[in-house]
């Protein structure tokens, strides 16, 4: 669902915390785009694919690429994305994983450990800017 107040358009996931919290998904604001971190869940709200790092990383990429999406943007407008992981020791995996997303696409990026994420299973919580030149 999209959502839009001048000057902004708010797009929403329907991940059961956006209410409780009272966040959007990612909010558009002239020619850049920020969106919240997002952990990997299903389709249902539970955690996708827990214990596999990998699919994980993908999984909340995708969730971020479709909320760019309705607000006109794609993965080639990301310019920064921040990976909170649980456990650093599956860098090599977190990151295997950004790579085959963005493919010669780099954005700048940063990787930080993290004691814990809202649902005990995620492993790793993504969060992007974008950029989409003038609006």
């Amino acid at each position: 669902m999209t959502q839009e107040r001048s000057p902004f358009q708010r797009v929403y996931s329907g991940a059961p915390w956006e209410p409780k919290v009272g966040y959007c998904r990612a909010i558009k604001a002239g020619p850049h785009i920020h969106v919240t971190g997002t952990v990997a869940i299903d389709e249902q709200g539970r955690v996708f694919a827990p214990n596999d790092p990998y699919r994980q990383a993908e999984r909340c990429l995708m969730i971020i690429e479709r909320a760019l999406e309705k607000l006109g943007a794609s993965r080639r407008s990301i310019v920064r994305t921040r990976l909170f992981v649980t456990d650093i020791s599956h860098w090599e995996t977190y990151g295997r994983a950004h790579a085959d997303f963005f493919g010669d696409e780099h954005p700048a990026t940063s990787m930080i450990e993290i004691k814990g994420l809202i649902e005990p299973d995620a492993m790793i919580e993504i969060e992007v800017d974008a950029y989409v030149g003038a609006s």
